[in-house]
């Protein structure tokens, strides 16, 4: 079996305002909280899943709410999240939704051949939109968003990564993780340093490229608010997810070992560079346990931890 990811699943990052962090993603960026949960491993932290009207894979960006400061920015670690829209008309209509609710943005531009805008969440969340001119999975419109369909988010990527050395991290990606390199372009913040790009999947697009930029001018990231725990990639079902387990052990990586997240299988392991990646399963899917036009409405709770939800729901903060 050869196996390849199909794009991106998620990109868990941190807040440490959940309360606006809700309205921002759902009322600012017109998203659906699809999943209003726990951090599984720290249940004192509410875990908010944001996605498109359906929750489909690779279209999640999600929340971990810890009380921590702001991230200092660096290498080793995700540096910049895409979330894509159709065309020149959607970026035009979000440039203005941004400048229309005061939101902090720099210019659309073209980097590596696509338009592109950047902007940053209230902490500080570094975050790109990005025409893709159709590619990927057709996401499913929200009806309770305030952003028209035609012109709400399609989903994640290309996600960027910022390393001091690539050498060994180049190893992970090609090897281990069959990613291609496809080609480079310079570092927007930084010209005279490079960006490589890969591809997973068959026909790549930017669900499905990694964006590597290479700063060895740069220290190490300090983890925080506003910065990325862990960025996830796409496996169809639990015949590759289990292969993925054993491709890892194979090459002498360590990893998590199988983790049941109940809405998806997840397998967590680290690049050379220090990154923390998941492997997760696209199913089962956040409707396992919810009515899907109900998502998101009330805590919901991985069956594991069900026995304890009186003390759970006693420890989290109010976040309507």
């Amino acid at each position: 079996m050869t196996l390849h990811f199909t794009g991106f699943h998620h990109v868990t990052a941190v807040s440490a305002q959940i309360r606006e962090n809700k309205r921002f993603y759902t009322e600012s960026l017109g998203m659906r909280l699809v999943k209003r949960s726990v951090n599984q491993d720290d249940v004192s932290a509410y875990h908010l899943f944001y996605a498109d009207g359906a929750g489909s894979p690779g279209t999640d960006l999600t929340f971990f709410d810890w009380p921590v400061g702001r991230e200092r920015r660096g290498s080793r670690t995700v540096t910049r999240t895409g979330l894509r829209v159709r065309d020149e008309a959607s970026l035009t209509y979000w440039q203005n939704r941004l400048d229309e609710l005061r939101i902090s943005h720099g210019e659309v531009t073209e980097r590596d051949g696509r338009l592109t805008l950047d902007f940053e969440d209230p902490e500080g969340q570094r975050l790109a939109l990005v025409v893709d001119g159709g590619a990927g999975d057709a996401p499913v419109p929200w009806e309770g968003s305030p952003v028209p369909a035609e012109h709400q988010l399609r989903g994640l990527g290309p996600v960027t990564l910022t390393v001091p050395d690539l050498r060994n991290t180049d190893l992970v990606l090609q090897k281990v993780m069959n990613l291609r390199p496809v080609r480079e372009y310079a570092a927007p913040e930084s010209p005279v340093h490079r960006v490589h790009v890969y591809e997973m999947g068959e026909g790549g697009g930017p669900h499905a490229e990694l964006h590597v930029a290479v700063r060895p001018d740069l220290p190490p990231a300090h983890p925080g608010a506003g910065g990325v725990h862990h960025v996830a990639f796409r496996t169809p079902d639990d015949e590759q997810y289990h292969a993925w387990a054993e491709r890892l052990s194979g090459f002498g990586l360590g990893h998590s070992g199988e983790v049941d997240r109940f809405w998806f299988r997840s397998l967590y392991f680290r690049e050379p560079g220090g990154i923390l990646f998941e492997i997760a399963t696209d199913g089962p899917g956040f409707a396992t346990d919810e009515d899907p036009a109900h998502l998101g409405e009330k805590v919901v709770l991985a069956p594991f931890l069900e026995p304890r939800r009186a003390q759970i729901l006693a420890g989290l903060k109010p976040l309507d």
